[in-house]
């Protein structure tokens, strides 16, 4: 469940039409509200809610969702404004709930909804049910008759340790079809996870379509059993791939619908524009007017009866008609009261420009948005803009309108947003839909990613983003997304000036910067370094084909350009490869004499417009390259000859099914797309470092599209719920979390099957005696280590004692840690000296913001010398763990070079899967280190192992709420 309902606050979420609903839990206070909201309720979705009209039905139903909490009973509310529109309830089925004021029990459902009890009864078809409640959700389907059992379910559905809970739902008159029965199991889904619940059980009337199609579409397994006019319903809640993805589709569907009064409003009100010349509401106003907007357009200001020629009126209250969107510029005082205006007007999306909200001002705005389902762009924003010919919006105060193309914007910063936008309209790409988030409130990267996904016209994607409210939804959407069209960021933020000194190798090298480069490596976003870099790779994949691989050919009229651009394609990790004998022939066969056909190729400064074409195509037809790049120089020879060789690129480069792309130096600006004749263009760039920057970003892409979707492997061997247990016993007797001893780090390890080397504790000399001499069965060597709460780089301390053969040295090395240490040593483990092999580190850690991130690379004494690592956000696929083994320096090791053998691989890559599963079960896994992993060909050993945890709540990262 999410630590925003445990501690009993609402959670704010999209309905399927794009309305808020606020979700939280039942309370005492809400009784009578409740009472109200079934008293409402027509006969006949009564009969179908309690197989039964009966009022005092929904009397009863009250009292059990507002009686006091109990163990194994939970009941969610969803709202909207201010009025009760639905309840979810789950219930393990607790006999104490009788005690509880919920109602008397009956000998069936049936039985307890005709006599008025309608909530606790006793199924006649599953003696071990405790309890019989209804739910609702379709128009004439709102009744569901739930069961639930302390015992596996018939037909052997459940495992031994499984638990079931009853649940039912009821949604108000008139709201059905709008997804609110949906979202509230999606809460009950994610709240009965939490608490170790495995199944829902209910029991639904066969008429009753809408209820058991709701089930249906979850995207969780759902097993019927026909018994008469009833339909008994099993749902299983293992989350997988399944249920996330259906999770998704009904959030981007209803995300996109509350983007509409946003990004396409057919009536806009500006408020706080005024008469002064150069005010941010007055531009605003300027730019709606003169953009062409085709809506109706309004200006709110009680002291004008028009603004620039467009009617103004005193408040929103006073508007003929209803805006969808209002602008917002005024000072930061008013901005809460204005926001609460429009909501009583029935305002479904605010652009706040204003900055320098102070912390109540904030608070302020956020709650009078969410209270009345509105969509918040800001605020301290530029505004937003829509292209699209039958809209021309453009609700900003940038300097000009900006040009209509394909490249979707969402930035936080308003002047990058300026430099992105007049870059776009330079190049001709122009700009689909633009955001500007400002401190984002609400409206963030991700939805604007859902829009772009499905307005038809985006087929680029920018972003500027210096946070992220969740980004484990945001790689999700991501991952998507970027199947479809290319996704560039800014990588903003990289340094990390003011992290905390790590208490472990794992957490010194899990900064910042490596934790967004996971997020972006595995969502196939393309980061560059600066809003320069960002145009460029934008002007190569909005113009060109992607290339199939790295390989590049380079051409030029000038030696030392092609000497520059050569450097400069290699130093970016593209490959320059050395041209085929028969290559060469054809080459030399079309240029002047004096070139030369290596790589680059010399096409000398007598080369013309027809040579050079003729060079071009031979070079995008031969099989071993993937993209040409021209370097040019403006020579006395071309322009003697009224030759032009940039046309030699212009000319026809529709019949080139390879990207090719120019390099000019004396271009007067970064980068240009130059029109070519069939209407496409090729990118031509000042600089071969800028070039080379943007072809090796499209052949990452490439190579991402060319891999399958990863998918998470299911692991043998594993005990997540005993896991649990050794958390909650080991928090319950340390409330403030610490490094677990030994002895319980081992059993969490064991819960999922990482292997250790054996060990043996011992205190005192004479047990370590004892324990060595059972060790030596191995290989009679033994390693003897110090351990104190706290200890974490052992040899740094030099607290560890190799090599030891006979009981005289294990009692010299007790002796002398036990003087080194006196105070502070609490015992010894010991462990036989382990074989040679490569030393590696495999670690996670728990970011507050990304979630864990699984770190691995070279260990032992050298991991933090070398600083080898590669890093992934759990949980991993069997792509990322292939591409976290293979991306260290260090992975020829692994992979058998110079005719060694390779590590076991596949167990390798087991303990990466194990660890990451780990931590997605466990948020109070703060890190965990595994530092030295002994890898070698006869297998995979962990010789040292430590383990933080904290006292965090789970959190799940996938539930559908607003930030």
């Amino acid at each position: 469940m999410t630590d925003d309902l445990l501690e009993r606050h609402p959670v704010h979420a999209l309905l399927a039409d794009g309305t808020t609903a606020c979700i939280r839990p039942a309370l005492p206070g809400d009784h009578d509200r409740l009472r109200g909201f079934y008293e409402r309720m027509a006969p006949e979705n009564l009969r179908l809610r309690f197989f039964s009209a009966s009022r005092r039905s929904g009397a009863q139903a009250a009292n059990r969702a507002c009686a006091p909490a109990r163990p194994g009973y939970r009941a969610l509310l969803a709202e909207a404004d201010g009025q009760v529109i639905g309840l979810a309830e789950y219930d393990t089925g607790s006999r104490s709930n009788g005690a509880q004021g919920t109602g008397t029990q009956a000998t069936s459902a049936k039985d307890a909804a005709t006599q008025g009890t309608g909530t606790l009864a006793t199924s006649a078809k599953d003696p071990a049910a405790q309890a019989a409640t209804a739910t609702d959700t379709g128009p004439r389907n709102t009744g569901l008759q739930s069961t639930v059992a302390e015992r596996p379910s018939e037909g052997g559905e459940e495992g031994p340790e499984q638990r079931a809970a009853e649940i039912s739902i009821a949604v108000a008159d008139g709201l059905h079809h709008r997804g609110v029965g949906t979202l509230l199991v999606e809460h009950l889904v994610s709240a009965a996870r939490s608490e170790g619940i495995t199944t829902f059980t209910a029991d639904a009337l066969g008429e009753n379509h809408e209820v058991l199609r709701l089930f249906a579409d979850l995207g969780l397994r759902t097993t019927r059993r026909f018994e008469g006019p009833e339909v008994r319903c099993t749902i299983h809640l293992d989350q997988d791939n399944a249920y996330l993805a259906a999770v998704e589709s009904r959030g981007r569907a209803a995300d996109v619908a509350s983007l509409l009064p946003l990004l396409r409003p057919s009536t806009v009100a500006v408020v706080g524009a005024g008469r002064t010349p150069g005010s941010v509401g007055r531009a605003v106003l300027h730019h709606l007017r003169t953009g062409g907007f085709t809506g109706r357009l309004f200006a709110v200001n009680p002291h004008l009866e028009s603004v620039l020629g467009v009617p103004s009126h005193p408040s929103v209250a006073a508007l003929p008609k209803t805006p969808d969107l209002v602008v917002v510029a005024v000072p930061a005082a008013a901005v809460p009261a204005v926001a609460e205006e429009c909501g009583n007007a029935g305002v479904r999306a605010l652009v706040v420009v204003t900055a320098g909200l102070d912390h109540a001002q904030a608070e302020a705005l956020l709650t009078a948005c969410r209270t009345h389902g509105i969509r918040l762009v800001g605020p301290n924003c530029l505004g937003v803009s829509n292209t699209a010919p039958d809209l021309s919006l453009d609700a900003t105060f940038a300097a000009g309108h900006p040009r209509p193309g394909s490249a979707g914007i969402a930035v936080q910063s308003g002047g990058v947003g300026i430099a992105l936008l007049d870059g776009l309209s330079r190049l001709g790409i122009g700009v689909s839909s633009f955001a500007s988030l400002g401190d984002k409130f609400d409206v963030s990267g991700n939805d604007m990613l859902q829009w772009w996904e499905s307005d038809g016209r985006t087929d680029l994607a920018l972003l500027h983003l210096e946070s992220f409210g969740n980004p484990r939804a945001f790689s999700r959407t991501a991952r998507r997304v970027t199947r479809r069209i290319p996704v560039l960021t800014v990588d903003a933020g990289r340094t990390d000036a003011g992290r905390r000194a790590a208490a472990s190798h794992t957490a010194a090298a899990a900064t910042r910067t490596m934790t967004r480069q996971a997020l972006f490596t595995q969502a196939g976003i393309t980061a560059t370094r600066s809003v320069g870099e960002l145009l460029e790779t934008a002007a190569l994949l909005h113009s060109q084909p992607l290339p199939e691989g790295p390989r590049v050919a380079v051409v030029t009229n000038a030696g030392g350009a092609g000497v520059l651009t050569t450097d400069a394609c290699a130093e970016a990790g593209l490959v320059l490869p050395e041209l085929t004998t028969a290559t060469v022939d054809d080459l030399l066969a079309v240029l002047p004499d004096g070139a030369t056909a290596g790589n680059p190729v010399d096409a000398t400064a007598a080369v013309s417009e027809e040579q050079l074409t003729a060079c071009v195509d031979r070079l995008i037809r031969c099989p071993g390259i993937d993209t040409v790049v021209v370097a040019l120089v403006p020579t006395a020879v071309a322009a003697a000859t009224g030759d032009d060789l940039v046309r030699a690129l212009t000319a026809a480069p529709g019949r080139r099914a390879r990207p090719v792309i120019a390099v000019r130096l004396d271009q007067d600006r970064s980068v240009q797309l130059l029109p070519a004749a069939d209407g496409t263009a090729v990118p031509s760039y000042a600089e071969p470092q800028s070039a080379a920057r943007a072809l090796a970003h499209a052949a990452r892409r490439a190579a991402w599209l060319a891999r399958p979707a990863g998918t998470v492997p299911g692991l043998d061997g594993i005990e997540p719920e005993r896991a649990r247990t050794v958390v909650e016993e080991y928090l319950a007797f340390h409330p403030d979390g610490g490094w677990l001893d030994p002895r319980t780090c081992a059993a969490l390890l064991d819960c999922y099957g990482i292997p250790q080397i054996p060990w043996a504790w011992a205190e005192r000399e004479d047990d370590a005696v004892l324990a060595a001499d059972r060790l030596r069965g191995f290989d009679g060597r033994v390693v003897m280590k110090a351990h104190w709460p706290g200890l974490l780089h052992k040899t740094r301390q030099h607290a560890v004692h190799l090599d030891l053969r006979g009981d005289a040295q294990i009692r010299a090395a007790f002796r002398d840690l036990e003087t080194r240490f006196a105070g502070l040593m609490t015992g010894v483990v010991l462990q036989p000296l382990a074989d040679r092999g490569t030393e590696l580190l495999a670690g996670v850690v728990q970011d507050e913001v990304f979630g864990p991130l699984v770190l691995f690379g070279l260990g032992g004494t050298a991991t933090d010398v070398l600083a080898d690592h590669a890093a992934r956000l759990a949980p991993l696929t069997d792509r990322d763990v292939h591409e976290l083994i293979t991306s260290p320096r260090c992975a020829p090791l692994l992979l058998g070079a110079d005719g060694h053998r390779s590590v076991d691989l596949e167990r390798l890559e087991q303990v990466l899967l194990r660890l990451s599963r780990m931590a997605a079960d466990l948020p109070q896994l703060a890190e965990a280190e595994l530092n030295p992993v002994l890898a070698s060909p006869g297998g995979i050993t962990v010789l040292d192992a430590r383990v933080r945890l904290l006292p965090r709540r789970p959190k799940d990262p996938y539930l559908r709420r607003l930030r």
